[in-house]
């Protein structure tokens, strides 16, 4: 098995929509939940948070810049999704206590966070979610972030795909991310320091 990671400003938009799928979770967030406000989220539904996520793309794509996010390609079929940008993109995430409270610089342009996971059924359990979080680390510091955080879960029993969409937390400590804080049961926030 062949894989590799993509930025999505470097990918046709059907092949994010193969990723996302329609039906379960994804498919209804797009990845929009940690951007918009909690009167958006409940008025949004699935066509425009899609809508959404393309324009972000499409904006990016269009000033060179970063995106939202990078695909894993696994021997050439869409397999997976990581949505990384700089913390100040995720309205609802910089305001959550444990980001506040470990690091009172929130939303530092160089503090990037990475937000979801999503391994399309048929690929998982293939290391998918490890090789999107090392595209994504050195697509973040490419991009000049100098630290990037996240909110993984601990996997185990009674934990179901859905709830990882934050990745499990065993692919971050992998990867040498520190556990910072344990703002909730089995959800920890995590650095790596670039």
């Amino acid at each position: 098995m062949s894989v590799r990671v993509v930025p999505v400003v470097d990918a046709p938009w059907d092949d994010v929509r193969t990723v996302f799928g329609t039906r379960g979770d994804p498919s209804s967030c797009w990845c929009q939940f940690f951007k918009v406000d909690a009167a958006n989220w409940k008025a949004g539904d699935r066509t425009s948070f899609e809508r959404s996520l393309c324009d972000q793309v499409d904006e990016a794509r269009a000033a060179k810049g970063a995106g939202p996010g990078l695909l894993a390609y696994s021997d050439d079929e869409p397999a997976g999704w990581v949505a990384i940008e700089p913390r100040a993109a995720y309205r609802r995430i910089v305001t959550k206590p444990a980001v506040a409270d470990v690091d009172p610089s929130v939303g530092a342009d160089d503090t990037w966070v990475v937000s979801c996971f999503v391994v399309r059924v048929g690929q998982r359990r293939k290391g998918i979610a490890s090789t999107l979080l090392a595209g994504a680390v050195e697509h973040a510091r490419a991009n000049g972030a100098r630290v990037i955080e996240a909110f993984p879960v601990e996997a185990g029993a009674g934990v179901t795909s859905a709830e990882l969409y934050h990745g499990p937390l065993s692919v971050f400590e992998a990867a040498g991310f520190e556990v910072l804080a344990r703002p909730r049961e089995r959800r920890a926030f995590v650095r790596l320091t670039l």
